[in-house]
């Protein structure tokens, strides 16, 4: 062979190794075997390690992070090569406590199951939590403080908090999370592998699917927030249409007419007519001597409206239109002075640079135009002023862009649903026509549960059989 055609050679061997680089964007990483930091049923294998991944891909820099994850191995010596992959929702929740429910339910009889803790969460090193935002928020509760001007405040002594670690909070993003989890496939030379999510991280996956589809046997999905859906445009939408629906059952099936006739008129009255309106609680915080006047507004009665589940809104609502509102917002600063509060900054930096930085504050006004007894209640906890504190840089636009795909796909949400609504799965089936959709009726954000379970088995022992229903309260479609 003459050198020129050595040269030539040498060229075409090089360009082969830069198309396969290129066609698997996960890389192998180094491992960093960890004891397991959730305890499942001891008669299972269990396998934990850190996935050690850069801290911020778009730097050049050798800085790298450690991301625990849990293998649950299941007890078939005939079981699938599939494994099933979760990752939690929120944006910065924790997922490894997944694998003690995975354990019990029948998915691991046929297949190992993988949790996966996201960059920044609760077990990952570091972790982006610190107590310098919800020392903000039960100060301003306690001194009767502007809450909006003190969530400036804390966010701001947050980000400091965490810098002052040396983190680089441009780093914790989807783009990021979705190169880490190819990166752990690629680790664990995994051919064929299906993605579940809730929440958030259902629309991860679906981002997932979008960078390489190659090794995605298929994707479950619940309750998922698309990657394409601008939420601070649509979250006082969804939040007003998941009452319609509420209101409607109520009126449909109540036998109680005094109690809960005309419903929807009385709730859109009442908060509409205390805008702008203080109110005020004695409170005796516990471990304290001293009864403070706590003063609480009408945001703080939708934020338990917010956070309460379907079946009891009715009856909370009846109470709080008649005034009686104590034993609520008593339980409300319970949990506020008990807990930890305000968002992670994991959250801060995923939804500053997944949401804030694609949304339009026009629309969001429309919107409070719209649905007036909303008007100024932030229903998601990171928000426009809180992201220009942060400040962190956008994600790829790409990434905020739908796709098609044939990957099988099963899509379920819950008809109550005041966060992310049937209305997802319905544009996700558009784009995804190999997709089956389950809708819940009575049930809200997550539908998850022993139904849900047997669905998913289902899917996964054949992910293109249709999927019926022997449940009127389930609707396959």
């Amino acid at each position: 062979m003459t050198q020129f055609n050595r040269l030539v050679a040498s060229v075409g061997v090089l360009l082969s190794l830069l198309q396969m680089a290129q066609a698997q964007p996960g890389r192998v990483r180094k491992l960093e075997p960890c004891p397991c930091a959730v305890q499942v049923d001891s008669s299972f294998r269990t396998r934990c390690a850190y996935l050690i991944v850069p801290e911020n891909r778009k730097k050049a820099t050798e800085k790298t992070i450690k991301l625990p994850f849990m293998v649950v191995e299941s007890k078939n010596p005939g079981k699938r090569k599939d494994p099933l992959l979760f990752t939690a929702g929120g944006p910065g929740s924790s997922s490894l406590g997944w694998s003690r429910g995975a354990a019990k339910s029948s998915i691991i009889e046929n297949r190992d199951c993988i949790a996966f803790e996201q960059r920044g969460t609760h077990f990952a090193i570091p972790n982006l939590w610190s107590d310098e935002l919800s020392n903000t928020i039960k100060e301003a509760y306690r001194k009767n403080l502007n809450k909006d001007s003190m969530m400036v405040v804390g966010v701001k002594r947050y980000k400091k908090a965490l810098e002052a670690k040396g983190i680089d909070l441009s780093g914790y993003n989807t783009d990021e999370t979705v190169a880490d989890i190819h990166d752990l496939i690629a680790t664990l030379r995994l051919d064929s592998v299906n993605l579940a999510g809730i929440s958030y991280s259902g629309g991860l996956m679906l981002a997932v699917l979008q960078k390489d589809p190659t090794p995605i046997r298929s994707l479950i999905l619940d309750s998922p927030l698309p990657t394409f859906v601008p939420i601070d445009e649509d979250e006082p939408a969804n939040f007003h249409e998941s009452l319609v629906t509420l209101f409607r059952h109520v009126e449909t099936d109540s036998t109680d007419k005094m109690r809960y006739g005309h419903l929807q008129a009385n709730f859109e009255r009442y908060f509409t007519s205390i805008v702008g309106k203080t109110f005020t609680i004695p409170y005796l915080e516990k471990g304290t001597t001293d009864t403070l006047r706590i003063q609480y507004t009408r945001r703080d009665l939708l934020g338990i409206l917010v956070n309460t589940q379907p079946k009891y809104i009715p009856y909370v609502i009846t109470e709080l239109v008649k005034g009686n509102h104590y034993q609520h917002i008593k339980g409300m600063l319970d949990g506020l002075f008990a807990n930890n509060n305000g968002p992670s900054g994991m959250r801060l930096s995923v939804y500053c640079a997944d949401q804030a930085a694609y949304h339009s504050e026009q629309v969001r006004q429309q919107l409070y135009d719209t649905y007036p007894y909303l008007k100024g209640y932030h229903i998601n906890d990171v928000y426009q002023e809180l992201c220009d504190c942060w400040k962190v840089p956008p994600i790829k636009p790409e990434t905020k862009q739908p796709f098609y795909s044939t990957k099988p796909t099963l899509l379920a949400d819950g008809e109550l649903d005041n966060a992310c609504r049937p209305l997802y799965i319905d544009q996700i089936h558009h784009y995804m026509p190999n997709s089956q959709r389950l809708l819940f009726i009575d049930r809200g954000h997550g539908v998850s549960g022993a139904d849900f379970t047997q669905f998913m088995q289902q899917f996964l022992a054949n992910p293109y059989q249709k999927l019926t229903s022997q449940k009127k309260e389930i609707v396959a479609y």
